[in-house]
């Protein structure tokens, strides 16, 4: 009897632990298991993305209001066009807000800061944000620093 409750112990303490390593993937990898209901979409287009991917987090005040849903090359712009799926109840987005590509923690997990302007037209469905600041490439740095270091 005891070797079947050792047993029985060791089979639940398995058990907690899948569990618990399914809802951890499922919380880092971004997926959400509630429906998103009351969205809109805004556009943003960078110089280079550095790294952005979709289903990267969209955040104003570090506060979470969105996530990013694709991102492709504008074809007449040249640029990365990046599509933002932003919830209903971040309705004060003002048209001269802007977006910035940031870096959270030691990893590199890269998402988007949005501020708000000031001004009093919000952003619609399918608007653009014009202010917009692309993500710091640490190759781009060492090599601005090393021809500038060169050329004196």
């Amino acid at each position: 009897m005891r070797i079947r409750g050792v047993e029985l112990g060791v089979g639940v303490f398995m058990l907690v632990g899948l569990i618990s390593l399914i809802v951890l993937a499922v919380n880092v990898s971004g997926l959400s298991l509630n429906k998103q209901e009351g969205s809109y979409k805004i556009y943003a287009l960078f110089e280079n993305t550095g790294g952005l991917s979709s289903r990267a987090k969209v955040t104003m005040s570090g506060v979470h209001i969105g996530q990013v849903t694709n991102i492709s090359l504008d074809p007449d712009q040249l640029m990365a066009r990046v599509e933002m799926q932003i919830n209903a109840d971040a309705d004060f987005l003002t048209i001269d807000s802007s977006a910035s590509i940031l870096t959270s923690g030691l990893l590199g997990e890269k998402y988007i800061g949005v501020t708000s302007g000031a001004d009093d037209e919000l952003l619609a469905d399918g608007d653009y944000i014009e202010d917009t600041q692309s993500a710091l490439v640490l190759e781009e740095l060492v090599g601005k620093f090393l021809f500038n270091k060169a050329t004196d």
